[in-house]
């Protein structure tokens, strides 16, 4: 019984243990606005290569083409 007892115990504590969570926050100041615009830079460290910062008809360019990239049906150029 205190077999049964004790197994019974352990996968209790299994269990719980997978009910606590970690902080998932950014650091401070890392993180972009959420109502900024898309085309403001939030962290200079993701720009695209040839992209405007605050430009946005450069920041539409680059999602279209973007787009196109990932587009099965499109003619090669």
């Amino acid at each position: 019984m205190s077999r049964v007892l004790a197994v019974c115990g352990v996968v209790a504590l299994l269990a719980l243990s997978g009910c606590g969570e970690r902080v998932q926050t950014t650091a401070s100041g890392s993180e972009k606005k959420a109502d900024a615009p898309g085309w403001q830079p939030g962290n200079s460290a993701y720009l695209a290569p040839g992209w405007t910062p605050g430009d946005r008809t450069s920041w539409e360019a680059h999602l279209r083409n973007r787009a196109q990239g990932q587009n099965d049906f499109a003619v090669p150029k």
